[in-house]
């Protein structure tokens, strides 16, 4: 069997904004001499996207390591792509305010992209209504950034397909991309399927599982077939589907693994490998149940029942 074509690195967003695939997360990247180590990796080997958000609290160091060493690199501004993310306690009416603090703290002109980071606000219980308007706010505010050209794309994170038919059906300028966990183990068949039929690019985070698939034998026995480290497999897995990732490290030889991912390719038998059992199971926040409700109370076995966002 021959093998696929090469895949590109980049993507075109739906308004016409283009995207690297592979980015540099930054979650739980703290202190500026690790994220200037990281970066420095990053930039050195290639990687011209870098992931944040407000939450992350990495912002105004993310910002300083960059302003370094881009021109260390004979890179600008404009050479490289900056994501970061609406918080939870911000989601409504303070979602301008939060754009600009976000803009502040990185020392940046403009976001190449800009997302709501959970659809929930932060405090609220997940069944509360008010949910869906705090989404609607938050978007028009982002939208008429977006219109400012202080965000060159928006979009969602942790969005359901409930969520997106809401705001599809109410929104000016569509969402370019959408962030969600994505992996062998939750592969979000149906939802992929969604994004590629309304043009909204899937981006997956925690492509590893939270590490957790690193250990696992299918994983290592695909692998080794191709002479490759679990992490490269499991990102090529997202990518062969046209899905972005952007791995999280502070290691700068795991920075160089995760971006060497283009000299090779899976084979279909390889991805059905890959998919285990083809048992799911999420490691991260789960944002479906009842925060997707816009009326009417939690089951009792809802795992969301008891938890604010």
């Amino acid at each position: 069997m021959e093998r696929p074509a090469a895949l590109p690195s980049s993507v075109n967003l739906n308004n016409g904004i283009t995207m690297p695939l592979l980015g540099l997360g930054t979650f739980r990247l703290r202190e500026l001499q690790n994220i200037t180590k990281a970066v420095d990796a990053a930039l050195a080997c290639g990687y011209r996207s870098f992931d944040t958000a407000c939450v992350y609290r990495n912002e105004a160091d993310l910002g300083c390591a960059l302003r370094q060493l881009l021109p260390v690199h004979g890179l600008t501004r404009s050479d490289i792509f900056i994501t970061s993310k609406l918080a939870p306690a911000d989601l409504g009416q303070n979602a301008r305010e939060a754009c600009l603090q976000s803009l502040k703290e990185l020392g940046c002109e403009y976001l190449d992209l800009y997302l709501i980071h959970w659809p929930g606000r932060q405090g609220w219980r997940s069944d509360d209504a008010r949910n869906v308007e705090a989404r609607k706010e938050a978007w028009k505010a982002m939208e008429d950034l977006y219109d400012a050209g202080l965000i060159k794309a928006i979009g969602v994170s942790n969005y359901t397909e409930h969520h997106l038919t809401q705001l599809l059906a109410s929104c000016r300028v569509k969402p370019a991309v959408l962030q969600v966990e994505f992996h062998p183990q939750l592969p979000q068949t149906d939802l992929l399927s969604w994004c590629t039929e309304n043009e909204v690019h899937l981006q997956a985070y925690s492509s590893l599982g939270c590490g957790n698939l690193l250990g696992k034998e299918d994983v290592k026995k695909v692998a080794n077939v191709y002479r490759k480290k679990p992490s490269q497999v499991l990102l090529r897995w997202a990518l062969r589907q046209g899905v972005g990732v952007i791995p999280k490290s502070s290691d700068p030889e795991r920075i160089k693994d995760n971006f060497d991912v283009w000299d090779f390719d899976l084979m279909e038998e390889d991805m059905h490998e890959l998919r285990m059992d083809g048992k799911e199971h999420r490691y991260c926040w789960d944002p479906t149940g009842c925060v997707n409700q816009s009326q009417g109370s939690c089951d009792k076995g809802c795992i969301n029942r008891n938890r604010v966002i």
